[in-house]
């Protein structure tokens, strides 16, 4: 078996002879693979009867010649006298193991998908009843509090080794999830404990599900995660899409089909339930306090995985004053810029950006005062949303659908802040500095989001009127001062920045792109510190994810979950 990352499709050709809509989507269709196996051909010099197995596991874009765009694939094939092209080749081939054809070999599961010719086929989510519990042998079941990206992988391992663990979530399943923030949306009434930030599937549920990570993994599980969500009904080329994605408006079923096999597996769930407290006893947890409708009871508990998420202030709080050693840690603000989707791509893809799938970027810049003003989080196509969590506080976040076919591209534009930065000394002082400026963005606009336009922003003065864009919101906005939001440096930086950003990218610095805020919730702002065995101070605790500050984003949520709960499986088998 031999590999190749050097395989190149120019993207003229790929118009002409695949079908549009695939090539809108980024689909690996029998065209395309036809066209990549010629192309590997032209490039080693044998026939494409030589060519055997022929497997594409990457695809990205080379846009550096904007009139020349090429497409480039990762792939893995069998050949006559392979030792004999490795020898002429070098710089080209290498050899690899083959991949496995079937990703669900032998188990049962919601959802059974099949690499057959680079299309992938998805089966239909059986109904199971959501009463289903289980012991998982002597021991209390492990306890998963969180069922965002991390606590969910955790728990789904967790289920799938036998140890039926009973999740705790505070917000509500999906489902009711969906109508909840929809509500808020148009009335801005808020559910504090089920929102865009708590509830089933966590903050990613509303998002762009964006599954590209920047951590390097050698255990696979990397894989591991892009395999289960295609498992479990997400599209099947984010195996090989060089930035995958999956869209809100897929991921809450993909969330609802783990669920289902996490208590076909004998696993239980308790929604809309908090964790209000710690029992333990020496260094051990022995128990958890929950709480439900003003209620609350003890449940025996002597290992838990504490997915949070990186927005349960409260939680931070309660678990600091039980003595749960944590630390403060650097996080970044800033705000969401809106652009016409069509100025991007044209700027990215030249005259082919229609026939592509939406373009993104990823921005960085040094401002004069020191601090770094980058894009994070951007969504093609997609829209701003009020992510609040607290009444008398707002934040903002990003969302794309799966087609992502929105009129704005919208990203965050962000710098870093420090504990030096915080005005407040102690290990929640980033808390505090998040609550004193979401305080500020709920007032500029009496609870909507507050919009300003860049030219003001530059300028430092409130908008009274739109330009040609238009923003592309979910809830209410009102035109404002969003400088007066943000901490000085971070506003001068930003300002600083997205007047360079232009230099980058053709009218990105225009006058009439839409700035709003803030964004606050960019990643935990403390870290709970755990020692080798991934266990807190307390011996049973395993801070976990986003929210426990050992992750950044909802792939590598999702391994760290799978990663602790490894940790508790090897633990039983002591």
């Amino acid at each position: 078996m031999l590999h190749s990352n050097q395989v190149k499709v120019p993207v003229r050709e790929l118009i002409e002879k695949v079908p549009a809509d695939l090539v809108k989507s980024g689909v690996i269709g029998q065209e395309e693979k036809k066209l990549v196996g010629q192309a590997l051909g032209r490039l080693l010099k044998i026939g494409m009867g030589q060519i055997r197995d022929l497997r594409i596991l990457r695809k990205s874009v080379d846009a550096r010649k904007k009139q020349d765009l090429q497409m480039i694939y990762q792939v893995e094939f069998r050949a006559g006298k392979e030792e004999a092209l490795l020898r002429r080749y070098p710089g080209i081939l290498k050899k690899c193991q083959p991949v496995r054809k079937e990703m669900l070999s032998g188990r049962q599961s919601v959802f059974r998908a099949s690499m057959d010719e680079g299309c992938f086929v998805r089966g239909k989510a059986s109904t199971i009843s959501e009463t289903a519990s289980g012991e998982g042998g002597e021991r209390p079941s492990p306890l998963v509090v969180g069922f965002g990206p991390a606590g969910m992988f955790a728990a789904l391992a967790l289920a799938r080794a036998g140890l039926a663990p009973h999740v705790v979530e505070r917000g509500q399943r999906v489902e009711e999830r969906r109508q909840t923030v929809d509500a808020f949306w148009e009335t801005g009434v808020l559910n504090p404990e089920s929102n865009v930030q708590f509830g089933e599937g966590g903050a990613g549920t509303f998002s762009d599900g964006k599954l590209n990570t920047m951590v390097k993994d050698k255990t696979g599980r990397n894989r591991k995660v892009l395999e289960t969500f295609v498992e479990f009904g997400a599209p099947g080329e984010i195996l090989y899409l060089q930035k995958p994605h999956i869209g809100t408006d897929l991921l809450g079923d993909v969330v609802r089909n783990i669920r289902q096999e996490i208590l076909r597996l004998g696993g239980r769930f308790s929604f809309e339930t908090k964790l209000a407290d710690l029992e333990v006893e020496g260094e051990q947890l022995v128990s958890a306090v929950l709480e439900r409708g003003g209620r609350t009871w003890a449940e025996p508990c002597r290992q838990m995985i504490l997915a949070t998420g990186h927005s349960a202030r409260d939680t931070f709080y309660q678990l600091h004053c039980r003595g749960i050693q944590m630390e403060p840690k650097p996080f970044a603000v800033g705000v969401r810029v809106e652009h016409p989707q069509a100025m991007i791509g044209r700027s990215q893809y030249g005259d082919y950006y229609e026939a592509l799938p939406a373009a993104d970027y990823k921005l960085t810049y040094q401002a004069s005062g020191g601090r770094g003003v980058y894009s994070f989080c951007m969504c093609p196509g997609g829209y701003v949303v009020n992510a609040s969590s607290e009444e008398g506080r707002l934040a903002v976040n990003g969302m794309s659908f799966h087609d992502r076919a929105g009129e704005n591209a919208n990203s965050a534009i962000i710098a870093t802040v420090t504990p030096e930065d915080f005005g407040e000394s102690g290990v929640l002082g980033g808390i505090a500095f998040q609550r004193k400026y979401e305080e500020l963005a709920f007032r500029q606009a009496g609870g909507k989001i507050p919009v300003q336009l860049l030219g003001d922003f530059i300028r430092n003065r409130k908008s009274d009127a739109f330009g040609e864009v238009l923003p592309a919101m979910k809830g209410g906005f009102a035109l404002g001062h969003v400088r007066e939001i943000l901490p000085p440096e971070v506003g001068d930086a930003s300002a600083e920045g997205m007047v360079a950003f232009g230099r980058k990218i053709s009218g990105y610095d225009r006058k009439d792109a839409i700035l709003s805020g803030i964004e606050s919730r960019t990643s935990s702002p403390v870290r709970i510190l755990r020692n080798e065995s991934l266990q807190g101070n307390i011996r049973g605790l395993y801070p976990c994810g986003e929210g426990a500050g050992y992750a950044g984003g909802l792939t590598s949520a999702a391994m760290d979950g799978i990663r602790v709960a490894e940790m508790v499986i090897e633990s039983r088998h002591r």
